[in-house]
C-alpha cells in the first residue's frame, strides 16, 4: 500500500471516529434536552395550576378543605396544553379524583425511527425519570403534578436530531475528506518525483537532477539525492576511465604477447621443423627409427604451429583494424566451424554497415562476440549458435546491437551459478568482463532464456566524436 492510500485510510478512520463521537454526543445531549423539557413542563404546569386554583379560591371566599384544594376548576384546557412541551405527558389528580393524563403532541413529534435505533436507544439510555412537582408549596401534600416524556416521542425526537446531525456531519466529513485527500495528494507529489528520480538513478542516469520542493523535508531529500547522483556520476566516470585504461593495457599486453610468441616461439617451432627435416634427409638408409623420430618431431612442430596460430588469432586485434569488424567476425565464426564440425554450426548475421565504427567499439564488439562464442562452444552442447551484429540508428548517434543465441540447453536458474562460472572459466573475464566492456562504452547487456538455450544480448551506443572521452581509444 502506498503512502497516499495509507494516509487516506487513516483520515477515513479519524473522520469515522469523529462522526461516531458526534452521534454519541448528540444522543446524550438530546436526552438531556428532553429531560430538561420535561422538568420545565412540570414547573410550568405547576405554576399555571397553582394560579388557577388560587384564583378560584379567591372567587369562592377562600374556603379550603382539610386535605384538598377547593373548588376544583377545569384544568385540561388549551392554556395548560400551551405550557407542556411536545412529547411530554402530565398526570394530575385534582382533589381526590382519579388521576388524569394530558399529553402534548405525542403522535406528531418527529419521524418514525427504525426498530434497530429504538432498541439501541432503549438499551443505552433506559427509561426516562419523571419530574414530580407539588401543586403548591403551601400544601405540598395536597396534590402533585407528574410530568414524563412519552418513550416513543423521545425516540423520534432523538432520531430526528441524530439524522439531521448525521446528514450535516456526513456532508462535512465528505467535503473535508475530499479536500484533505487532494491536499495530501498534492503534498505527496514530491515523493513521486523523488521516487522517479531514484529509479532513473538506479538505471544509471546520473545526469538527472531533482528540483527543489517547497516542503523543507522533501527539499532536503531531493538535495541528498542530487548529491548522491553527483558522487555516483563522478565515481562511475572514474570507474569507466579506469576500465578503459585496463582494457587498453590488456590489448597492449595481448599484442606484445602475440608479437613475442610469433617472433620467438614461432621461429623456434620453424627451426625445430627444419632440423627435423634435415635429420630425416641426412639419416642413413638403415636408420629407420631415426627417420620415424624425425617425422614425429616434425608432426608435433606442425601441431604446435597450428595451436600457435589459433592463439595468435585470439590474442591479436590487428585483424579488426586491418580487415574490419565484419570480416574479423566472419573469420572468427569460420574458425569455430572448423573446430567444432560436424557437431555444431556457427552462423553470422550482420545488419547495417559496420565499416565506419570507431576502433575502440569495433575491438570491444569483437572481444564480446569472441567471449560469448567461446562460452557457447566449450561449456554447452549446442548444435546451432547464431551471432547477430547490427548497426542501429538510435537518437541520431546510432548504436551497435550484438546477440549470441545457442541451443545448448542452458537455463536461467543456472545463470547465477554455473553459467556465470563457465564465463569466468572461459577466458578469465566471463560475464563480468562482458558487462565491464559494455558499461565502459555506456551500453547495456542482458541474459535471457532462449527457446532451447541462452541468449546474451548487448547494445552499445555510438557516441559522437566530440562527446567520446579520450580514455575510450584503444591504440592501434
Amino acid at each position: 500500500m502506498n503512502l497516499f492510500a495509507h494516509l487516506v485510510l487513516r483520515l477515513v478512520g479519524v473522520v469515522a471516529l469523529c462522526l461516531a463521537l458526534a452521534v454519541a454526543w448528540v444522543m446524550a445531549d438530546t436526552r438531556r434536552a428532553i429531560e430538561a423539557q420535561t422538568a420545565l413542563s412540570a414547573d410550568r404546569v405547576a405554576r399555571a395550576l397553582e394560579t388557577l386554583y388560587w384564583r378560584e379560591l379567591l372567587w369562592h371566599g377562600g374556603r379550603l378543605g382539610p386535605r384538598d384544594l377547593r373548588p376544583r376548576p377545569e384544568w385540561e384546557t388549551l392554556a395548560t396544553m400551551k405550557v407542556i412541551s411536545p412529547g411530554v405527558c402530565v398526570t394530575f389528580a385534582p382533589a381526590g379524583e382519579t388521576p388524569r393524563r394530558l399529553c402534548s403532541q405525542v403522535e406528531t413529534v418527529g419521524h418514525e425511527a427504525p426498530a434497530w435505533f429504538a432498541a439501541t436507544y432503549g438499551q443505552i439510555f433506559g427509561s426516562f425519570t419523571p419530574a414530580v412537582r407539588p401543586l403548591t408549596l403551601r400544601r405540598p401534600d395536597a396534590s402533585t403534578i407528574l410530568a414524563e416524556v412519552d418513550p416513543g416521542a423521545a425516540v423520534r425526537q432523538a432520531w430526528d436530531q441524530i439524522r439531521l446531525m448525521a446528514s450535516v456531519a456526513t456532508l462535512l466529513a465528505l467535503g473535508i475528506g475530499v479536500l484533505a485527500a487532494l491536499t495530501i495528494g498534492h503534498s505527496l507529489r514530491p515523493a513521486r518525483t523523488i521516487a522517479a528520480g531514484l529509479r532513473r538513478l538506479e538505471n544509471g542516469d546520473y545526469r538527472d537532477r531533482l528540483p527543489d520542493h517547497g516542503t523543507a523535508e522533501f527539499r532536503h531529500i531531493a538535495r541528498a539525492v542530487n548529491d548522491l547522483a553527483g558522487r555516483l556520476a563522478e565515481t562511475t566516470a572514474q570507474r569507466v576511465a579506469l576500465t578503459n585504461r585496463l582494457f587498453q593495457v590488456q590489448e597492449e599486453e595481448r599484442r606484445a604477447l602475440a608479437r613475442d610468441l610469433h617472433d620467438e616461439f614461432g621461429q623456434c617451432l620453424a627451426g625445430i621443423g627444419a632440423l627435423a627435416a634435415a635429420v630425416e634427409a641426412g639419416s642413413a638408409p638403415g636408420q629407420a627409427d631415426l627417420v620415424e623420430d624425425a617425422r614425429s618431431i616434425a608432426g608435433i612442430a606442425r601441431r604446435m604451429r597450428a595451436t600457435l596460430r589459433s592463439a595468435l588469432a585470439r590474442l591479436r586485434s590487428q585483424d579488426v583494424e586491418e580487415l574490419g569488424l565484419e570480416a574479423s567476425l566472419a573469420q572468427l565464426v569460420a574458425g569455430w566451424n572448423v573446430q567444432t564440425a560436424p557437431r555444431a554450426v556457427f552462423q553470422l548475421d550482420v545488419g547495417g554497415d559496420l565499416s565506419g565504427l570507431p576502433n575502440a567499439v569495433a575491438i570491444h564488439v569483437y572481444r564480446i562476440a569472441q567471449e560469448c562464442l567461446t562460452n557457447a562452444a566449450r561449456h554447452g552442447r549446442p548444435s546451432d549458435v547464431r551471432l547477430h551484429v547490427a548497426r542501429l540508428d538510435l537518437d541520431g548517434a546510432g548504436a551497435v546491437a550484438l546477440s549470441v543465441e545457442d541451443d545448448g540447453g542452458g537455463s536461467l536458474p543456472s545463470l547465477d551459478g554455473a553459467f556465470a562460472g563457465t564465463l569466468e572459466g572461459a577466458s578469465g573475464y566471463g560475464l563480468l568482463g562482458i558487462r565491464e566492456r559494455v558499461a565502459a562504452l555506456g551500453g547495456r547487456v542482458s541474459i535471457a532464456q532462449a527457446e532451447r538455450g541462452v541468449r546474451v544480448a548487448a547494445v552499445i551506443p555510438l557516441m559522437r566524436a566530440h562527446d567520446r572521452p579520450a580514455a575510450d581509444a584503444v591504440p592501434a
